[in-house]
């Protein structure tokens, strides 16, 4: 009998369900969407939330469809603190609360980033990620710390309280500081570094195994939301990367390769599998950049109007160039200041060349992504609301000088956390199986342009010194 299987998306501030049948067609689907809390460098919510979210939302799915199996990817980083009972000392910590910037260098210069970076494959020690955070409770929570039972991520909690067990992914622990990226298992340095040992922390499982039952439906381990909706575009094994223009840009593409480290280095590698890594980067702006010019200079416009003439425009803009950091830049220098830039503006230029100045600057981050992270490629699986825009895919492709795909199914991170359900219950071997099955190009994009290969290396020149004046 065929399979149902949910798949469950955690974002920051929004829930995504998606019921699939085996070959990848959506049956059905809700979300929800939920407000943080936040005041001044803290942001919570509060856990017991997340799961009424959940259920809320599942329900609607369930009440009407047969699920066999379900699985839910999250937002990484998002710390869970409980008691002995199973309940929650305080509210969640969200990934994006930086109250823990102290405990964050002290860790640091305990450690040192290239041990840190040999051993958790993350380039940095943001304040945001739970080993920090654990440290902030020890020195300015020591009540709740004393009663902490678990230190729990989000798709932890909700499998706990689904099944009662207390499991998650090695996927999402890859940015706990927790981990070690290569075996797979906590670091016990760490742990003792922070006085927490690993029966507060919950078993670590490959993504795709069976964790327990819920009302009859099997629960199944996901992945980090990225991972997760690299899996749901194809992207499950090398040559082969996504690039996601939403809101903000992130790149991900596989290797059997650990990089090695080396002064500088900016792109985390995460665990897919044992011996199986993914090369992460990102931006805070990319399809904002384009909301952003929309709203306050083309507010009747839809953006198939904006996009209308971008074709015309010649490669370069005739000399418009756009820095897209409207919220500083990350990756591959982390620069907090830098600040977004229209430059070169002549009499001639038209909004046309404003908006393709816009997506030029998109593809320029992501050719320098991909030249940092040092990956041969045969194809970008493109995603998000950029991947709608036809001049804009063509860009890209003219700028890496390789293939850009759209897909049938835009809810990748939902069917990303399908397939591991899936690959839980055994309707598929494993993802790479599933991918094949199930995952359906829409759109191909192949534009060869060896003028961009200039038009790239002088932008890069003025970017560099646009960037130099901002720092003055």
């Amino acid at each position: 009998m065929a399979k149902n299987l949910l798949g469950v998306d955690f974002g920051t501030t929004a829930l995504k369900a998606c019921l699939f049948d085996e070959n990848g067609n959506i049956l059905a689907s809700e979300s929800a969407q939920y407000k943080l809390i936040t005041e001044g460098e803290f942001i919570e919510f509060p856990a017991q939330e997340f799961f009424k979210v959940f259920s809320e939302t599942v329900e609607k799915i369930t009440s009407k469809y047969k699920v066999d199996a379900l699985s839910v990817d999250t937002q990484g980083e998002t710390m869970i603190v409980l008691d002995k009972d199973g309940n929650p000392l305080m509210n969640a910590i969200i990934w994006l609360d930086n109250r823990a910037s102290d405990q964050a260098k002290r860790m640091e210069e305990k450690f040192g980033l290239e041990k840190i970076y040999n051993l958790t494959g993350q380039a940095e020690i943001p304040a945001g990620y739970p080993a920090p955070k654990i440290e902030w409770l020890k020195d300015n929570a020591p009540n709740i710390y004393a009663k902490a039972d678990k230190y729990l991520l989000l798709e932890d909690y909700v499998i706990y309280r689904l099944t009662g067990k207390f499991a998650s992914s090695r996927s999402l622990y890859s940015s706990s500081l927790l981990m070690n990226v290569h075996t797979g298992e906590y670091i016990p340095e760490v742990l003792e570094y922070l006085g927490i040992n690993e029966n507060q922390l919950p078993e670590l499982k490959e993504s795709g195994e069976v964790v327990g039952d819920w009302n009859g439906i099997t629960v199944v381990t996901s992945a980090l939301d990225q991972i997760a909706g690299a899996t749901g575009a194809g992207v499950v094994k090398e040559g082969v990367m996504s690039e996601t223009t939403g809101t903000a840009l992130a790149v991900c593409a596989l290797t059997e390769k650990f990089p090695p480290y080396f002064d500088g280095l900016k792109v985390s590698v995460y665990y897919v599998k044992k011996g199986v890594y993914c090369l992460l980067m990102w931006a805070p702006t990319a399809g904002a950049v384009l909301e952003w010019f929309k709203k306050n200079f083309c507010e009747n416009m839809n953006f198939d109007q904006i996009n209308e003439g971008v074709d015309k425009v010649p490669v370069g803009c005739e000399g418009l160039i756009m820095l897209p950091h409207l919220c500083g830049t990350v990756m591959p220098e982390n620069q907090p200041n830098a600040k977004g830039v229209f430059f070169g503006i002549e009499l001639k230029h038209t909004r046309a060349h404003f908006a393709r100045a816009i997506m030029e600057s998109v593809a320029y981050m992501i050719k320098e992504y991909v030249e940092f992270m040092g990956v041969e490629l045969n194809q970008i699986r493109s995603m998000g609301g950029g991947a709608k825009s036809k001049p804009w895919c063509e860009i890209k492709s003219a700028v890496l000088g390789k293939e850009i795909v759209t897909l049938k199914q835009n809810e990748t991170a939902c069917l990303g956390s399908a397939i591991f359900a899936g690959v839980g219950i055994g309707v598929f071997k494993n993802p790479v199986q599933a991918s094949e099955k199930i995952v359906a190009v829409d759109k191909s994009y192949k534009v060869d342009n060896c003028a961009y290969e200039q038009v790239y290396a002088d932008y890069k020149v003025k970017e560099k010194k646009l960037m130099e004046i901002f720092e003055l």
